[in-house]
């Protein structure tokens, strides 16, 4: 009689628990039965793919705009091959030494035990790093971006506004011990860029304006006040450039290393956060609202759940993310602000959140991917005389394969998995 009447009163509680739970588990979680490692190998599979087409067909533009190339080949067809190799030989080892170093000098250095030499020797690498930080935050802000079915394509303006008020916190705050004055500096950032994730979260919720079109609009704002505060309120006294006064010693993100080494506490700072974002979607309740939020916003608002906030608060989330990386960058590697501070990184994020499938851990090793593109590319610029241009070709070329895996599949006859992996992506690409 027991077992007969615990059963009616357990299965009621729990259905109580998740009344919409269940139904939205079904929505944005991989079903029961799917092999863990066979679905992540079909995860990295597409990334890894567009990688290495995207090097080929940078080799193929090495090789077409090789005079050395064609000289081979009007000597002979053998010369030519042999030219070909060269060229995408010493092209692609400079990039690898420029981003890595050279394993012989490494060894050499460490054995000699003497710090400079150390220093020197593993400064292609930490330099890899100093250039990932800021991919780091700004590509999360892409990926919460897309986890919510928004296209944050504003992380650019974010990543000035959060540097404008990080450097001003860092500049105008005098006589604060560092353990105050620098989380504040850095905190202002996250201020800033999430006051301009706000704004088109807000518009989008209330009016339906779509975030693509504010968020570029608000970008061209972003640097034109960023260019009329370097040249009048935030201009350095005395200075004939248009730059903003040293940041004070107290808001510097210490170093690791001595000179040449510019590796900082930004870097780890970044992978912090990577951890907290990732513990935060898929963790808590809050971010297990907004995964389901753009997974589905139909089946979010039958459970209860608040649509419109989930957007303001994503969009908000995302910008702080790209404010962290403007704050980095000033108080990390240019301890001032300078108009065009940024090469780029809030664009660029969109290929790393793409390529790291929205997932925090695919973003970090996105980023360092691309850090270590963009140190080696310098290198191979200067060794083989092959424009840096090459490398955001590449970069392009990666992109257009992650977000078109058709041709992925259709170049290397993969089949199509049966879960749709990149169902975040093409809805946050407005297919909802």
């Amino acid at each position: 009689m027991s077992d007969q009447e615990s059963e009616p009163t357990s299965a009621p509680n729990k259905n109580k628990q998740s009344v919409g739970e269940i139904i939205l588990e079904e929505i944005i979680a991989p079903p029961r039965s799917a092999n863990r490692w066979r679905r992540l190998f079909q995860a990295a599979l597409i990334p890894f793919l567009a990688i290495l087409t995207g090097l080929l067909m940078g080799a193929i533009l090495i090789v077409v705009t090789s005079p050395e190339v064609f000289a081979g080949f009007r000597e002979s067809f053998l010369a030519g091959l042999r030219a070909v190799w060269r060229s995408v030989a010493v092209a692609y080892g400079a990039l690898l030494t420029g981003a890595f170093g050279t394993p012989q000098e490494i060894v050499a250095a460490f054995r000699s035990g003497e710090l400079p030499r150390i220093y020197q020797a593993i400064y292609p690498i930490t330099e890899s790093l100093v250039a990932a930080a800021p991919y780091i935050f700004a590509g999360l802000s892409v990926a919460l971006g897309f986890r919510t079915g928004l296209f944050n394509i504003g992380a650019e303006g974010q990543i000035f506004l959060g540097a404008i008020f990080s450097v001003f916190v860092g500049y105008s705050l005098k006589g604060l011990p560092m353990i105050v004055h620098l989380p504040l500096a850095f905190l202002a950032g996250a201020v800033g860029g999430g006051l301009w994730g706000f704004i088109p979260g807000w518009l989008k919720a209330r009016t339906g304006a779509h975030e693509v079109i504010n968020t570029i609009m608000l970008n061209y704002i972003a640097f034109r006040l960023s260019d009329w505060l370097l040249t009048g309120p935030m201009k350095r006294p005395g200075s004939a450039n248009p730059v903003s006064p040293m940041i004070e010693p107290s808001a510097m993100l210490p170093t690791f290393f001595g000179s040449p080494v510019r590796l900082h506490l930004g870097f780890i700072i970044a992978l912090l956060v990577a951890w907290l974002i990732h513990w935060y979607l898929f963790k808590t309740r809050w971010g297990f609202n907004l995964r389901t939020v753009g997974a589905n916003p139909s089946a979010a608002k039958y459970a209860g759940i608040n649509v419109l906030n989930g957007m303001v608060v994503a969009m908000s989330l995302a910008g702080a993310l790209a404010g962290l990386a403007g704050a980095n960058e000033v108080l990390g590697v240019n301890r001032h602000l300078a108009m065009a501070f940024s090469s780029g990184y809030g664009f660029d994020a969109i290929a790393l959140a793409l390529l790291g499938n929205s997932q925090p851990l695919g973003v970090v090793l996105a980023s360092l991917l691309f850090g270590a593109l963009r140190n080696g590319a310098t290198k191979m610029q200067l060794v083989a005389d092959i424009p840096i241009d090459i490398i955001s070709i590449v970069q392009a070329f990666v992109l257009v394969f992650v977000a078109a895996p058709a041709i992925i599949r259709a170049i290397y006859r993969l089949r199509k998995p049966p879960e749709a992996e990149e169902a975040v992506v093409a809805a946050s690409w407005g297919g909802k």
